[in-house]
C-alpha cells in the first residue's frame, strides 16, 4: 500500500495505535519462517539416512526381533529417537504405534504372508485448534527389485529413509516451538507392497474427531542426479490429484457449470505450499505437477486422497532409477541399488526446510473459512462471501482471484475481520476463478478455499 506524504499528525497518531488489519493492511510476513527453513541439520540428516540404511533391509516382511536388522528394529529406532525429542521438550510429543493386520494372499511365487503394519507417529498437540492436523509423512520400509525378498540387502537410503530421515529431523526443529495446530510426524509402513500403513492411518483420522487440513508425503528427497544425466539441488516436484476422489455427484455436475477442474482440496495444498516456499526459500525451484503422483505410480499420500483428505507428494525432481527397486549389483560398469552414494546431503537439508516451512505456516494460521460462495452471473461485478471460520477470529481475509488458466493465484484483495462478503467490482465472474484464506497474526494464511458446490 503506498502511502502518503501528506498525511497529517492527527491521522499519523490515529495509524500509529490502529491495528494494521483495521486499516486494511494485512499482517506482515512472519521472520520465524526464515529460522525454521534453515535450522535443519546436514550432519544428524547424514546420520539417520546411515541408521536406517545399516539395518539392512526394511521390507515389511522382515525380521521384527532382531535389533540390528529388519523392520522391527527400523520402528523402534524411529519410536525411540522421536521419544528422545520429546524429552527435549519436556514431553511435547506423543508417540505411539498404530497396528493393522495384512492377511495372507496369494499363491505361489506371488504368495505373501500374513503381516502386521506397524506405524510410529509423534503427535505434537495445538494449543488453539488441537483436533485440526497437518501431517509429514515418511516410509520406514524399503525393498530391492523384489517387494517380498526379506534375505537380501535393501537399503533404501533414498527410497525412503531420506523421507523418514527428514520427518524426524522436522520435529527436532518443530517441537521447540508451539503452534496452533496440531502436527503429525509420521513413519508409515507397508508402503511398497500396496500403500498399507497409509490406508490403516487414514481410516483412523475418519474415526477420529480430527480435522486434516494437509498431509506431506515426503517420498525420495535426496537425489540430485536424473536417470538422463541432469544434475539439479534446487527444484523439486509437488504432486497433487485435481479434485478429491471422493467427491459426490452434485459436486460433479455443479463442476460442468460453474468450474474448478484444477481446484481440488489437494490442488489448493499444492498451490499453498508453492508460494509458501518462493516466498522464504527463494533459493529453491518448487514445481507443481498436475497428477496424483509419477505415470502409473503410487505414494502414500493416496490414501488420504482417497477418502478426501488434502494430500500432496513432495519429491526430488530428478530420479534415478538404477536406484529405485533394485538389487545392490554392477553390471558391465553400471551400479545398480539404493545405496548412501546416491544421497546429497545438502539437497536432503533443504528439502527438510520446505517440509518444516510449511508445516509451521500451516501449523499458525486460523482456521479456513467456510462454505464460500460466488454471485454475479450476467452481471459486471462478483461478490464472494464466505462464513467465518469456527474458534478465534482471524484478523481478516485474502479474497483471491486468478484467470481459469494460471497455475496460481494472482490477485488478492484484504478485507478485515467482521466483514465476510466482498463486492469485487468490474470482475466478470466468467472470466476468473475465486477463493478466500483466513489470515492470523504473522500473516499466516489458511490453504485457500474454493468456492462449494452450492454456490
Amino acid at each position: 500500500m503506498q502511502r502518503s506524504p501528506f498525511l497529517g499528525a492527527t491521522l499519523l497518531a490515529c495509524l500509529a495505535t490502529a491495528p494494521l488489519a483495521a486499516q486494511g493492511v494485512p499482517p506482515s510476513f512472519d521472520s520465524r519462517l526464515d529460522s525454521i527453513a534453515r535450522a535443519p541439520s546436514s550432519a544428524r540428516l547424514e546420520q539417520d539416512v546411515r541408521r536406517l540404511a545399516d539395518f539392512g533391509t526394511r521390507n515389511t516382511f522382515s525380521d521384527t526381533l532382531s535389533g540390528s536388522r529388519g523392520i522391527g528394529a527400523a520402528r523402534r529406532w524411529v519410536f525411540a529417537e522421536f521419544t528422545k525429542i520429546s524429552a527435549a521438550c519436556g514431553g511435547c510429543l506423543e508417540v505411539r504405534y498404530t497396528r493393522s493386520t495384512r492377511p495372507a494372499t496369494g499363491t505361489g511365487a506371488r504368495a505373501t504372508p500374513e503381516v502386521q503394519v506397524v506405524n510410529v507417529i509423534a503427535i505434537q498437540r495445538g494449543t488453539i485448534y488441537p483436533n485440526r492436523i497437518v501431517m509429514m509423512s515418511g516410509d520406514i520400509d524399503s525393498r530391492n527389485s523384489s517387494g517380498t525378498d526379506i534375505t537380501k540387502d535393501a537399503p533404501g537410503a533414498n527410497d525412503n529413509a531420506t523421507g523418514m530421515a527428514g520427518a524426524i529431523e522436522a520435529a527436532r526443529v518443530l517441537s521447540t516451538r508451539r503452534f496452533a495446530k496440531t502436527i503429525i510426524y509420521a513413519g508409515l509402513s507397508g508402503e511398497e507392497q500396496g500403500l498399507w500403513g497409509g490406508q490403516q492411518l487414514a481410516q483412523e483420522f475418519v474415526d477420529s474427531a480430527w480435522t486434516v487440513e494437509a498431509v506431506l508425503n515426503n517420498d525420495m528427497i535426496g537425489n540430485i542426479e536424473g536417470i538422463n544425466g541432469e544434475i539439479d539441488n534446487r527444484s523439486f516436484r509437488i504432486f497433487s490429484e485435481p479434485v478429491p476422489a471422493n467427491e459426490t455427484d452434485a459436486e460433479r455436475r455443479a463442476r460442468r457449470t460453474s468450474g474448478g477442474e484444477v481446484d481440488g482440496n489437494s490442488r489448493q495444498l499444492a498451490r499453498y505450499v508453492e508460494r509458501i516456499i518462493r516466498e522464504t526459500m527463494p533459493e529453491m525451484q518448487p514445481r507443481m505437477i498436475y497428477r496424483l503422483d509419477r505415470f502409473s505410480r503410487g505414494g502414500h499420500h493416496r490414501p488420504f486422497n482417497d477418502l478426501g483428505m488434502p494430500g500432496v507428494r513432495i519429491m526430488e525432481t530428478h530420479e534415478n532409477y538404477d536406484r529405485q527397486h533394485q538389487d545392490i549389483r554392477t553390471e558391465n560398469g553400471r551400479a545398480f541399488g539404493d545405496v548412501i552414494a546416491g544421497v546429497n546431503f545438502p539437497y536432503l537439508t533443504k528439502m527438510t526446510g520446505v517440509n518444516a516451512t510449511v508445516l509451521a505456516a500451516l501449523a499458525w494460521a486460523p482456521a479456513p473459512p467456510d462454505a464460500v460462495r460466488l454471485r454475479g452471473a450476467v452481471s459486471a461485478s462478483t461478490t464472494v462471501s464466505w462464513t467465518a471460520p469456527a474458534g478465534p477470529a482471524p484478523l481478516g481475509y485474502k479474497v483471491y482471484w486468478r484467470d481459469t488458466t494460471a497455475p496460481q493465484w494472482t490477485h488478492w484483495r484484504w478485507v478485515p475481520a467482521g466483514t465476510t462478503q466482498v463486492t469485487l467490482d468490474n470482475i466478470i465472474i466468467d472470466d476468473f476463478f475465486f477463493g478466500v484464506a483466513a489470515v492470523g497474526s504473522g500473516g499466516h494464511e489458511s490453504v485457500v478455499q474454493f468456492p462449494s458446490s452450492g454456490r
